[in-house]
């Protein structure tokens, strides 16, 4: 016997000593400090269930199913503190694609202490608000190529966002809406202390935003629209700020910057800044709902970096990875790291389509809440 072979057999042996408490093969459990058992159940679907019960049974289940579950059960929570205020922030075409009726219940049911939107969404809302309507459309056609699916949209006057479809002749009917119904109640008064020049008067985003949902809810109670006055006119009558940071990346922005070129008229980006920041500081508990990224994300998120304070609770709604090191698809811990994120805040981070998450998560809050 070689002394290889001796150190290997006292190796076994001693090991089959040391190791006694192992099982009836003989194998031993390693030492599992991350491990804790806890099974992966399976989630039911059946005819009598409702959203709720659904998303509780997700907690079960694992991969995108738990992520689910935890935002929604950080939403709740969210939502029932009568002492946290709630931010919304909404990116994407979230209005075109049928969203803006959740949004307004939201906020006329109380859920929702400010909103941070883009102006895309607040000039389609106003569309609908003043009797236009977006359709459901293709993204492509079968008999031609992409391009001359939409060369063809083109040439009939009908813009595309993916296989939603709206008539241009919308945008003339919303630059009738400003140009007659909000912008000149923004207008500098010559007679006014401080005189007409463009740059004494100038007005807030918030206050175009308000006055852009005061003009929503008249025209579509005045005209008798079937659709509801939408999401800047309840954001208008109750009393929820709406800020735009960056307004001029729209219809909405550039009808603004045209109107300003004949008239005394002209918006301050950053007076929205302080009435943005007091809220925050104001806050007992903060909350933020945040669906998609970009401007809205950020500027909801960076609020906090000028209070003593961050945010209690945090849930996102996002299609975008985390490794191309973009904000839209940066992961709320990432936030925490900066400051604003409490460290021990509720936070929850889904990965899926907003228009299909966003529904099924604040009618799974709002169930439980209510």
């Amino acid at each position: 016997m070689t002394d290889s072979d001796e150190g290997t057999r006292d190796d076994a042996a001693g090991a089959e000593g040391d190791h006694g408490d192992g099982d009836e093969h003989g194998e031993h459990e390693p030492h599992r400090e991350e491990f804790h058992e806890d099974p992966v159940g399976h989630t039911r679907a059946t005819a009598e269930m409702t959203v709720s019960e659904l998303v509780d049974g997700y907690g079960d289940a694992g991969i995108g199913a738990a992520a689910v579950n935890e935002a929604g059960d950080v939403l709740a929570e969210m939502f029932a503190n009568d002492d946290c205020t709630v931010f919304l922030s909404l990116a994407g075409a979230m209005v075109p694609a049928g969203m803006r009726r959740i949004v307004a219940d939201l906020i006329r049911d109380g859920y929702v202490d400010a909103l941070v939107t883009t102006g895309a969404n607040l000039t389609h809302d106003a569309i609908e608000a003043i009797g236009g309507k977006h359709h459901h459309g293709r993204t492509h056609d079968p008999e031609k190529t992409p391009r001359e699916h939409d060369e063809g949209l083109r040439d009939e006057g009908v813009d595309r966002i993916y296989n939603v479809y709206l008539p241009q002749e919308h945008f003339a009917e919303f630059e009738g809406h400003l140009r007659e119904e909000v912008f000149p109640a923004l207008e500098a008064d010559p007679d006014a202390e401080g005189g007409s020049g463009a740059g004494d008067d100038a007005v807030s985003i918030a206050d175009l935003t308000r006055e852009l949902g005061r003009a929503n809810a008249e025209v579509n109670d005045r005209d008798d629209v079937p659709e509801g006055p939408g999401v800047a006119a309840a954001a208008y009558e109750c009393d929820v700020p709406i800020y735009c940071p960056a307004v001029q990346d729209s219809v909405l922005g550039l009808q603004a910057w045209m109107y300003s070129q004949t008239a005394d008229f002209t918006l301050d980006a950053l007076a929205d800044m302080t009435e943005l920041t007091d809220l925050a500081f104001d806050a007992d508990d903060a909350g933020c709902l945040l669906v998609g990224g970009g401007v809205p994300k950020n500027f909801t998120l960076q609020t906090m970096l000028v209070t003593p304070r961050a945010y209690d609770y945090a849930v996102q709604i996002t299609m975008d990875p985390e490794a191309t090191g973009g904000l839209s698809g940066a992961s709320l811990d990432e936030a925490r790291s900066w400051g604003k994120l409490e460290k021990d805040a509720r936070n929850a981070s889904v990965h899926g389509d907003a228009t299909v998450m966003l529904p099924m998560l604040v009618a799974a809050a709002r169930e439980r809440v209510e």
